[in-house]
This record gives structure tokens, C-alpha cells and sequence, in this order.
């Protein structure tokens, strides 16, 4: 009979190591498991005074290279920081190795833990899973390499060095933790086994995001998040210009160079209102009518769990993590990658059916309200930690 995850996870009492160079998802993972009395350390390059909820004592911090590489890649010099973030990388992976305590297992975030989860499992015998926030990075890169070649964009690609550090991570951790169907699928079809993976949606923080009252009655549109080619832009802005006169569409999140010719060229169809902290996004969503996201590939858009808790609806392509969030048809709709046409005819479709659009609000604030946020989320990774540790027995 399988014993339940606190039951299993009992044994190892601040027993887990979780390694991140930056926050991503790693620091709500980290805060859940401080919770439940699991986390031992968290090794990140983020300053300590800027990790938040954790206490300082399991926060240790190797700031050197990666704070350098943010600064570098704010000011517009994305190639310098490409290749500060390396250095930083293989730095950090080497520090957390030599800087390690012990520990039963090992969750480390991709192409930062090659050499210190194996350093994990030599010194202390730990599980070690590998935490992937995206689809597999060879899928990962020759969708994008298809996507810049499509708008006749000059690509940027993965830093083979950095594929090279994820692969051998990939073939020796014992398990592959990622976020979406979609993810996982990306996987076996690059020819990692099935029983490898392991899925745990993330979750949103439904104390900051809520629905505020909407003060007015224009069919707005809203994305936040980068605005680059791996997002979809010109797909959004297309649809939203074909729309033109009939709603309103709003950006928020930082620009990227290959996507400057596509805002001039739909200039009139859309408002830029820059980037905006975490904290703010709320009243923006409240504000809205529908989210839309037209994602290339991703592992699971975190904005669209954001979005459905202030009661927006959702419109989203199949390559970011939707289904682990809502159904199609019911909290908002699922699109194909790269059509245009199909974000327009959803957005129509809610334009024109004020019902509908009520509708489908409710039904995603109740959605995301009975996936119990970030709680659900540690409750998922803590049945990982103790089906590993009975393998671990079994194996021994």
C-alpha cells in the first residue's frame, strides 16, 4: 500500500534543497515547502533581501553574476547579458555544489544543476528532480528558429552551451518536474520516457489577484507579458486590428526589438501602457473584458491564472499550459498557434454575446478559486517527493 504524501515527506523534516539562479516559480515552490517543514535550504542568485515570504535563515545567496547580467540585459544589451548569464550559471552550479548540506532531494531548475545534483546524489544519495518551466529545449528552439524564420526575423538562438548543460540533466535526474500536458508531450516526443515526467500545474496568489468593479462598459482586450515573437504578438495584433473601432487593446509588459516593426505597423490598434508591478496588474484585468495570450510555446502562462481570478474569460493558443487551467467552451476559449483568424472569431464571438461573456467570467473566477492556488501546487510537488522517496526504498 503506498503511504500519503505526509506520511512519506515526515522523513525528511527540512530535508529538500531547491536550487533557482532566479525566482520564476521556485520561490512559491520554496514558501511551500518552508510551510510544510520540508525545505532545508534555498540556494538562489537573486540578492537575499529581495527573496520575500522565505525565512533568512534557509535563504543562502551567490548574487555575483547575475545581478550584473539583469542590469546588463535592462539597459538593451541583450547579447553581453547572454553571455554574463552563462558564466553565471555555470558559477552559481558550481557554488551551490560546493555549498551544498545535506539532503534527502535535490529540486533544482534546468541548465542550473548539472553539476550539483550530481554532487547531491554522490554525497548525500538524494533524488534529485530536474524542474523544467518550458517544453523540452530542443523543441523549445526549433519552434522559435521556425517562428523568426516565418516574419523573416534574425533569431537569437539558445545558447548551444546551454542546451549541452540541460541535456545530461535531462538523462540523469531522477525525475523531469513540468508544468503542462503540452510540456510533457514536448518531451516524449524528443525521446525522454514517459515514466521520467512528472506534472504540477502552478498556482496563482488569489489574495492579490481579485475582481474589482469594472467602471466602464468598453469591450476591452488585455495581454501582459513580454512582447516578442515567442508570445504571438503579430497574431494579437492582427486579430485586434480587424476588430478596430469595436474594442480597445491593451499591452502591459516590457518590448522586445523583433517585435517593434509589428507595433508600428498596427500602431493605431492597440495601447502600450508599459510595464507595471505585480502588485498593480489587478485593477488592469478588473478593467478588462478578455484575456488573450497567442503563445508560440511556454510551459504554463502564469498570467492566465491571474487573469481568470479577476473573472476574465480566457482566449489562448494550445502551447501555453491552458488546459491545466480551463476547458474550451466553458472559462474561455483554446486556439491553435499562429492563426490570427481563430483569436478573432473567439473575440467576436465574446464581443457580440454579452451573455456569453458573463457566462464564461463566473465560470473562470470559480475555476481558478477551486484549484486552491499555490496550495494545490505544493500539495502536487509533496506526492512527487514522497512517491520518489518510496521508489528510492525500493530501488535500495
Amino acid at each position: 500500500m503506498r503511504a500519503n504524501a505526509g506520511q512519506s515527506t515526515a522523513m525528511i523534516n527540512n530535508g529538500v534543497c531547491v536550487s533557482s539562479l532566479g525566482q520564476f516559480h521556485m520561490f512559491d515552490l520554496a514558501r511551500q515547502l518552508e510551510q510544510r517543514n520540508l525545505l532545508n535550504r534555498l540556494y538562489t542568485a537573486t540578492p537575499r533581501f529581495m527573496v520575500q515570504g522565505i525565512e533568512t535563515k534557509h535563504v543562502h545567496s551567490f548574487p555575483w553574476l547575475y545581478t550584473p547580467a539583469k542590469l546588463l540585459a535592462r539597459c538593451g544589451a541583450g547579447r553581453a547579458a547572454a553571455k554574463v548569464n552563462f558564466k553565471a550559471a555555470v558559477s552559481f552550479d558550481e557554488w551551490v555544489a560546493s555549498a551544498m548540506e545535506p539532503c534527502r532531494i535535490f529540486h533544482f531548475l534546468s541548465s542550473f544543476g548539472t553539476r550539483s545534483h550530481a554532487e547531491a546524489r554522490r554525497r548525500f544519495a538524494a533524488v534529485t528532480i530536474c524542474d523544467r518551466g518550458s517544453s523540452h529545449i530542443v523543441y523549445q528552439d526549433a519552434l522559435l528558429r521556425e517562428e523568426f524564420a516565418r516574419w523573416k526575423q534574425p533569431y537569437q538562438a539558445i545558447d548551444p552551451r546551454v542546451i549541452e548543460r540541460e541535456l545530461p540533466e535531462y538523462a540523469s535526474a531522477d525525475y523531469i518536474l513540468v508544468p503542462s500536458a503540452f510540456c510533457e508531450r514536448s518531451f516524449v516526443e524528443c525521446g525522454v520516457p514517459p515514466s521520467k515526467l512528472r506534472r504540477a500545474p502552478y498556482g496563482t496568489d488569489l489574495s492579490l489577484f481579485r475582481p474589482e468593479p469594472k467602471n466602464d462598459a468598453k469591450f476591452r482586450v488585455i495581454y501582459v507579458g513580454a512582447l516578442t515573437l515567442q508570445k504571438g504578438i503579430p497574431y494579437l495584433l492582427e486579430a485586434a486590428a480587424k476588430l478596430k473601432g469595436r474594442l480597445e487593446l491593451q499591452l502591459i509588459g516590457p518590448v522586445s526589438d523583433e517585435v517593434r516593426p509589428f507595433l508600428a505597423k498596427y500602431e493605431s490598434a492597440f495601447q502600450y501602457l508599459g510595464v507595471k508591478p505585480r502588485t498593480e496588474l489587478r485593477r488592469y484585468y478588473s478593467q478588462a473584458s478578455v484575456f488573450v495570450i497567442a503563445s508560440i510555446q511556454e510551459g504554463l502562462a502564469l498570467v492566465m491564472a491571474q487573469a481568470m481570478a479577476c473573472g476574465l474569460p480566457v482566449i489562448a493558443t494550445e502551447n501555453t499550459g491552458a488546459r491545466e487551467l480551463f476547458d474550451d467552451g466553458v472559462e474561455g476559449f483554446i486556439v491553435p498557434i499562429r492563426s490570427a483568424q481563430a483569436i478573432q472569431e473567439r473575440i467576436e464571438l465574446l464581443l457580440g454575446n454579452p451573455e456569453l461573456r458573463e457566462r464564461m467570467s463566473a465560470a473562470a473566477l470559480r475555476r481558478v478559486q477551486s484549484m486552491g492556488g499555490w496550495t494545490s501546487y505544493g500539495n502536487a510537488v509533496e506526492r512527487l517527493y514522497a512517491e520518489a522517496l518510496q521508489e528510492s526504498k525500493l530501488v535500495a
